[in-house]
């Protein structure tokens, strides 16, 4: 089934090229069918980039989703434009008394800052609590997966010396999880930040991890508490997301005399005149694939329910 987006959304027309089954509004509104409301809260500053990325992994299932773009009620976005923000994204505080069957919640480039000087970290408070009452399953992705994990259980993040940067290998710690149905042993996923969580202090808050590397730690986080998949790394990149982030390092040499490594087995012979493969795409629609399953096999088909049983409803 399609992914249901208005037509005129930048991704619409590159999903649309690239053979991912979507629709518009209107030939939605005309099929007896309950799609899975999915919400992404996008902190990236290249918005349209990042929806893209995540619509395209969630538009590939048998499933008719539709999606919500929201943001921070009262932080202003620099890097787009405000009619495409006016046009196409809807304020927390707008959609508050909605339910969601699922809430995506993305990384942003603030990893320096402690949480809490964070300009939004007030309302973000408030959404990952208003996750509990009105969304049934919420996967934090980088950032947004740090900061979930220090809300919830106070898990610190760990300011790094070094940039972990790069596409590496990660081992599959929890075969019979549903999360990894038809995973590999091992895959390879893409890095790119300036902090850590460590597995110890993941492990004392009771919570299990499926991915993990012994180079970069902890990727994939699960909180069946919180009914919430924590991911530390970036399956939603693009073939050239991190090519993208190594030439404007590149660029801002000059400007703050920073050393800038290669992306870890990334270009192909490291390489950076050669083109990078993409190894990891098959696991990202593998994973978000089967979230998205789980939340069809367990969300309530009656809206109003969701938040109000937390057991699981397949029994």
């Amino acid at each position: 089934m399609p992914l249901k987006l208005p037509r005129t959304l930048p991704a619409y027309s590159v999903l649309e090229r690239e053979g991912v089954m979507v629709m518009d509004e209107e030939l939605a509104a005309n099929q007896d069918i309950r799609p899975l409301k999915i919400g992404l809260l996008n902190l990236m500053p290249k918005k349209i980039q990042t929806e893209t990325q995540f619509a395209r992994l969630i538009g590939a299932t048998p499933l008719q989703i539709e999606l919500t773009l929201i943001r921070m009620s009262d932080h202003e976005a620099k890097n787009t434009s405000a009619d495409h923000m006016d046009s196409f994204y809807r304020p927390f505080s707008e959609v508050r008394d909605e339910k969601f069957d699922g809430l995506i919640i993305t990384g942003a480039p603030i990893e320096h800052l402690a949480f809490e000087d964070v300009s939004y970290w007030n309302e973000l408070h408030d959404i990952m609590d208003w996750t509990q009452t009105n969304v049934h399953s919420t996967f934090g992705v980088c950032w947004g997966g740090m900061a979930m994990l220090h809300h919830f259980h106070k898990v610190p993040k760990h300011l790094l010396d070094h940039k972990l940067f790069g596409a590496y290998r990660h081992v599959n710690q929890a075969p019979a999880s549903p999360y990894l149905r038809g995973f590999s042993d091992e895959c390879v996923i893409p890095v790119s930040r300036w902090t850590e969580v460590r597995k110890a202090e993941v492990e004392a808050a009771g919570l299990p991890i499926l991915l993990g590397s012994d180079a970069t730690g902890p990727c994939l986080i699960e909180d069946p508490e919180h009914r919430a998949l924590y991911i530390l790394n970036h399956f939603e990149y693009d073939s050239d997301t991190l090519k993208q982030e190594y030439d404007r390092d590149l660029d801002n040499v000059q400007v703050e005399g920073a050393e800038i490594a290669l992306p870890v087995g990334y270009f192909p012979e490291d390489d950076p005149t050669k083109r990078p493969a993409n190894r990891w795409r098959s696991h990202a629609h593998l994973l978000y694939g089967n979230w998205l399953s789980e939340i069809y096999l367990t969300t309530p088909y009656d809206m109003n329910r969701i938040g109000q049983d937390r057991t699981d409803l397949r029994g």
